[in-house]
């Protein structure tokens, strides 16, 4: 008779969610989330390919994170500055985290990007004053934006400056309106 799984694929999810929200990609190895788990690592490879298998599935939870707990969360009722405002919250409140997804080489880097961007392009689209914008200037807007965001994000992450909310929706505001009145648009490679 087989012996029963006493480890689950959502035991070992949640396991390496907390070594990256604590520690980092740089201690996201099968031994350490073993540890958290307080078993052997043969669970780890039962339920995953092996560790980049388990790092997609991981950077899958966190978009699911962030597009269900965090990112539509109202402040304001403006979607863009709200979007902002949480993205900002996120990296002050999860710091190790956003550092480690957004921020660390070994991290979700690329496809948080990505992930963002197809966030923040869908939310513009839905929104009537933006509604006549073209690919370009929703691409110009997203790149300001970002750009804005996660200066914001990094500096408050690290402790360095501290704005208030009204601040960071008036940044937002200003970069946005200077990008929609420029003539060219922004294009950064």
């Amino acid at each position: 008779m087989a012996r029963k799984k006493t480890i689950t694929r959502d035991q070992i999810l949640d396991a390496a969610y907390t070594v990256v929200s604590t520690e980092g990609f740089s201690r996201f190895t099968a031994r350490n989330i073993a540890a958290k788990m307080n078993c052997s690592t043969q669970p780890i490879y039962l339920e995953f390919q092996n560790m980049e298998d388990l790092k997609m599935a991981l950077i899958k939870k966190v978009y699911e994170h962030l597009a269900n707990d965090i990112f539509p969360v109202v402040h304001t009722g403006n979607k863009v500055n709200d979007l902002v405002l949480n993205y900002v919250g996120f990296a002050t409140k999860e710091r190790r985290l956003y550092r480690a997804m957004y921020l660390e080489e070994y991290g979700g880097g690329q496809e948080m990007q990505e992930f963002s961007s197809n966030y923040y392009k869908s939310l513009v689209q839905a929104e009537p004053r933006f509604k006549d914008l073209s690919e370009e200037q929703i691409n110009s807007l997203h790149m300001g934006t970002w750009i804005v965001a996660t200066g914001i994000a990094t500096l408050m992450s690290s402790g360095i400056i501290q704005p208030t909310e009204e601040q960071i929706v008036r940044l937002v505001d200003e970069t946005m309106d200077s990008i929609l009145a420029r003539k060219e648009p922004i294009q950064l490679s």
